[in-house]
């Protein structure tokens, strides 16, 4: 098949899932094209595998202006009927204001000129990650070039404003919806009408080929847990700094390890100093993916009491190292954790927090060696990258075999 993969922000170091995928699916003898609206903005050098996907990626807004140009006055003098509904439809589903107006003419500026590279390719059938601005991207390339698009939908953004996305248009226009979780196939079942939910089909971000292949280490004695994850709201982090400071108050012992970055690190750096966590928790930042595996190796559990998630891929790549999770009861989580592989926590409780930082901390070795078994059994039951790019390989030839 000759396929295409778009998305907002292709190939950002924390995809590991759509690289996994793009890889698996060239791996087949596919030829997939990738494409982005924007280069990522990332600190620091990529590894090896992000640069060499970066370097064949076409970013939109890096293309020349003037050729950009020239794309989209050929395209829409070639397929004037075509664009033009491709320009109707993207008023009829950007939301009121002078703003959101000028912002889907630009996507179907971005649209047209995607297009253009989509038919100059020859490519099947389109595929797109992550439902938001990019997958309207997608729907209106689809509509000027006549090549099917489909879209993998992972929340939680999407679903508190279905109606700006035009959720239910673009799972009517897809030719299949791919969706990361049994509570994410739910949730798209209600923002879209009934005709739609059997184009709905629930194919897991798998892990990568590394994590299947590892054999997992005894998790160490000493009582140190690890957090991966951007520093933001969503994440729970004040939540979870307010229950290591009980837990250190109250004459626990432990060392958090936090790595990540973003809108919340002043609010954790001056949790930590105002509350006397400075040996308690050992702030990293961004880190690269061998350092993460190795942190990991290194503590008992990853937590991760997050309060709007889809599905983490670091909860499925912790459990495959055999480390098992503290994590909340929301979204698709409780599909992959379960208590004899992690400790679920009411999202928001800070006393269940406490409890489970508690138990991961004073349970014996051999009594989280055996939760890292389960969690490695239901990862690999639940998200081997051979079954779900099987699947997802499967719905895309039927797609593919519509355009020759």
């Amino acid at each position: 098949m000759r396929i295409a993969y778009f998305t907002g922000d292709y190939a950002r170091a924390s995809d590991t899932f759509i690289r996994n995928e793009v890889v698996d699916l060239r791996a087949r003898g596919h030829e997939v094209d990738t494409f982005s609206i924007r280069r990522p903005n990332e600190p620091g050098p990529p590894s090896a595998e992000v640069a060499a996907e970066r370097a064949s990626t076409c970013y939109i807004l890096s293309v020349p202006k003037v050729a950009l140009a020239k794309a989209i006055v050929r395209t829409t003098l070639t397929r004037p009927g075509r664009a033009w509904r491709a320009l109707v439809l993207a008023m009829r589903v950007s939301p009121t204001g002078l703003r959101p107006r000028a912002m889907h003419l630009i996507y179907w500026a971005e649209a047209t000129y995607l297009a253009s590279r989509l038919l100059e390719r020859r490519i099947q059938v389109l595929h797109n990650h992550i439902a938001e601005n990019s997958a309207t991207v997608a729907m209106l390339a689809s509509e000027i070039s006549g090549i099917p698009f489909s879209m993998t939908v992972h929340g939680p953004g999407i679903f508190w404003h279905p109606a700006r996305w035009a959720l239910s248009e673009k799972i009517a226009r897809a030719a299949f919806t791919a969706c990361i979780s049994e509570f994410c196939k739910s949730q798209c079942m209600v923002h879209s009408r009934l005709a739609d939910w059997p184009k709905l089909k629930v194919i897991r971000c798998g892990v990568g080929r590394e994590f299947e292949r590892i054999v997992a280490s005894p998790p160490p004695a000493a009582p140190r847990l690890l957090f991966v994850g951007r520093l933001c709201q969503e994440k729970g982090l004040p939540l979870l700094m307010e229950a290591m400071a009980r837990f250190v108050r109250g004459g626990g012992r432990c060392e958090l390890v936090v790595i990540g970055d973003g809108p919340l690190m002043p609010y954790v750096r001056s949790f930590v100093d105002g509350n006397g966590l400075r040996d308690s928790v050992k702030l990293l930042g961004w880190r690269g993916s061998a350092e993460v595996a190795a942190e990991l190796a290194q503590s008992r559990a990853l937590v991760l009491p997050s309060l709007a998630e889809g599905l983490p891929v670091v909860i499925m790549e912790a459990l495959a190292a055999g480390r098992p999770v503290i994590t909340t009861a929301i979204a698709g989580i409780p599909e992959l954790v379960r208590p004899d592989n992690g400790w679920i926590v009411a999202p928001g409780s800070v006393d269940e927090l406490v409890s489970a930082i508690t138990a991961a901390t004073s349970a014996s070795v051999e009594a989280l060696q055996a939760m890292g078994l389960n969690g490695a059994a239901r990862v690999h039951e639940r998200h081997a990258l051979t079954t779900e790019v099987d699947k997802l390989e499967s719905n895309l030839r039927a797609v593919a075999s519509l355009r020759p």
